[in-house]
C-alpha cells in the first residue's frame, strides 16, 4: 500500500479510537498486523507515536475556554469554595501523578505488554464486561459537573487509570470514565475529567516514548537510532499527513462523543469492545498475528 494512503488509513484509527473507550492502543496493533507493517522499525515506530501527538492537540482546542477558565479562577475556583487541593486544575494534575509514579515504575512490564495480542484481546473483552456493568448500575451520579469533584475521586479515577498503562487494550478512556462513574461522576462529568487528565498523561507519555525512539539509552550499531537527520523528505510528509489527519478525526471524535453521552450512554461502546475481544481470541486461537 502506498505510504501516503496507509498513513491517511492510520491517522483516521488513532483519531477515532484515541478517546473513545474502544483502545486506541489495540486498533493501531490490529491494523499494523493486518497491513503486515514492521513493529519494530524505527519509523513506524515513532509514526505511532506522532499520531497520538495530533490527537492530543485536539483536546486544548475542543477544550480552549474550559481551560482558560479554569486557570483564571484558579485556586479557588468560580464559587469561591474551591481550595489548592480542590480545584479542577490541582485535581486534574494529582491524578496524572498516581498514574505516573507507578507506571514509570511499571515500565519494563508496560513495555512487554505493548505487542501482545492475547492481552489486548482479554483486555478489550474484560474492559468491555466492566464498562457495561458499570454504565447499567451506576445510574444515579451525586456530582453532575467536573466542579464538584474531590480530591478522593482525582485519586482514586488516577489509580485506576494505572491499569491502563499496563495491559493494552483496556484502554485510559474507559479506565478513566468507568472509575469516575463507580465514584459518583455523571456521564458528562467522568467524561470531561477523562478528556482533562489525558492531556498531561498523554504528553508526558508520548513524549517519553518519542525521546526514547528518537534517542534510545542502549542500542548497538545494527539497531540505528532514527534521529531526524535520517529522515527523508518522505518520511516528513508520511508523519505530516498522519498527524493532521489524526488531529481533525480527534476533533470531530470529542465534539460528537460528547454530544452522544449526553444523550445515551457507553453501552455501545462496551458491547463492541466485547464482540472485538472476542473475535481476536477467535482469530489468535487459530494461529493468526
Amino acid at each position: 500500500m502506498n505510504d501516503h494512503l496507509l498513513s491517511v488509513l492510520l491517522g483516521i484509527v488513532e483519531g477515532l479510537t484515541e478517546f473513545l473507550p474502544v483502545s486506541s492502543t489495540a486498533h493501531l496493533r490490529i491494523a499494523e498486523a493486518l497491513l503486515h507493517l514492521d513493529l519494530h522499525d524505527s519509523f513506524w515506530k515513532m509514526y505511532t507515536i506522532v499520531i497520538q501527538l495530533g490527537a492530543i492537540a485536539a483536546l486544548p482546542v475542543y477544550f480552549g475556554g474550559r481551560i482558560r477558565k479554569f486557570l483564571a479562577t484558579f485556586p479557588r475556583g468560580e464559587r469561591g469554595e474551591r481550595t489548592m487541593f480542590t480545584h479542577p486544575v490541582s485535581l486534574t494534575l494529582i491524578a496524572f501523578v498516581v498514574t505516573a509514579l507507578p507506571a514509570w515504575l511499571l515500565k519494563k512490564q508496560i513495555g512487554q505488554n505493548l505487542e501482545n495480542l492475547s492481552v489486548m484481546a482479554w483486555s478489550l473483552l474484560i474492559g468491555g464486561i466492566v464498562m457495561w456493568l458499570v454504565d447499567a448500575l451506576c445510574r444515579t451520579p451525586r456530582f453532575h459537573r467536573m466542579e464538584e469533584m474531590n480530591l478522593a475521586q482525582a485519586v482514586w479515577i488516577g489509580a485506576v487509570q494505572i491499569l491502563s498503562a499496563v495491559f493494552p487494550g483496556t484502554s485510559r478512556s474507559m479506565c478513566t470514565i468507568a472509575a469516575g462513574q463507580v465514584s459518583g461522576l455523571s456521564r458528562p462529568a467522568a467524561l470531561e475529567f477523562s478528556f482533562f487528565l489525558s492531556m498531561p498523561t498523554m504528553v508526558v507519555a508520548t513524549g517519553y516514548d518519542l525521546l526514547q525512539t528518537i534517542a534510545p539509552r542502549h542500542h548497538d550499531a545494527a539497531d540505528a537510532t532514527l534521529a531526524p537527520l535520517a529522515m527523508t523528505t518522505h518520511n516528513w510528509v508520511v508523519l505530516a499527513i498522519g498527524f493532521v489527519v489524526s488531529f481533525v478525526v480527534a476533533l470531530a471524535v470529542i465534539a460528537w462523543f460528547m454530544r452522544w453521552v449526553r444523550a445515551r450512554g457507553f453501552a455501545p461502546f462496551a458491547l463492541y469492545r466485547i464482540a472485538l475481544g472476542l473475535l481476536l481470541l477467535v482469530l489468535l486461537a487459530r494461529g493468526w498475528r
